[in-house]
């Protein structure tokens, strides 16, 4: 029974994320045909449909934590607005700008884009498998310890790595430069996130403030 309500809840959320981007993408656009919105679509919901499936099989208590996104953090509940608005705005633009032709890129722009969130993809594969702790929201979870093997060996927040390449490849897919203008506030945003993150970690998570010594970047080796 408890497997069966996981499932309805997941796929309540992984078919209204597919409306609500659908949406975003092909109103502005006037064009349900537009192919680059259809690329996106495709590259973001197939690999996170079978990924559900496997932790719903596998790994359930890692699905269910995924699944779970109310904030309790003050600062977080800000990083998850201005990130909203960061989506709607950046979707939005996209389509508006295959609609009106603003800014046309090359086609192999839209190809390394679609390299480079096949990338993000893997790399966010790799952190859910080595860590089974992983949530949505900021949170210690009973038990929990520091992951510093594989990914988390190189730096300290490898899923939000992940994500930037996920995040700034998108208007490379949708062949938007405005919309990617408008992707790069994430910088900041995820910046603000992890600093509060590290903040709880450090306070609530026994071992790592010697993690912390231990790996020193946070984002990008060798850099931050």
């Amino acid at each position: 029974m408890e497997r069966k309500r996981l499932l309805k809840e997941a796929l309540t959320k992984f078919f209204s994320g597919v409306i609500l981007l659908g949406a975003l993408l092909f109103l502005p656009a006037g064009d349900a045909g537009w192919k680059n919105g259809w690329i996106l679509m495709a590259a973001l919901f197939i690999p996170m449909f079978f990924a559900g499936i496997l932790m719903l099989a596998k790994a359930p208590d890692l699905l269910r934590s995924r699944l779970k996104a109310k904030e309790t953090q003050s600062e977080q509940k800000d990083v998850i607005r201005y990130s909203g608005i960061m989506f709607l705005a950046s979707f939005v633009t996209a389509g508006l700008n295959h609609r009106f032709q603003w800014i046309s890129m090359p086609a192999a722009v839209s190809w390394a884009g679609i390299l480079v969130f096949l990338l993000g993809y893997c790399m966010l594969g790799e952190v859910l498998r080595e860590n089974q702790y992983l949530s949505r929201v900021i949170e210690v979870q009973e038990n929990q310890s520091v992951v510093d093997t594989g990914l988390y060996g190189i730096v300290r927040h490898p899923m939000y790595s992940a994500t930037v390449l996920l995040f700034l490849s998108m208007p490379l897919i949708l062949d938007s430069l405005p919309s990617f203008v408008i992707m790069l506030a994430y910088i900041p945003i995820i910046t603000k996130r992890i600093r509060n993150e590290e903040a709880v970690l450090e306070a609530e998570l026994q071992g790592y403030s010697e993690y912390k010594k231990k790996v020193r970047c946070r984002l990008i080796p060798f850099v931050w």
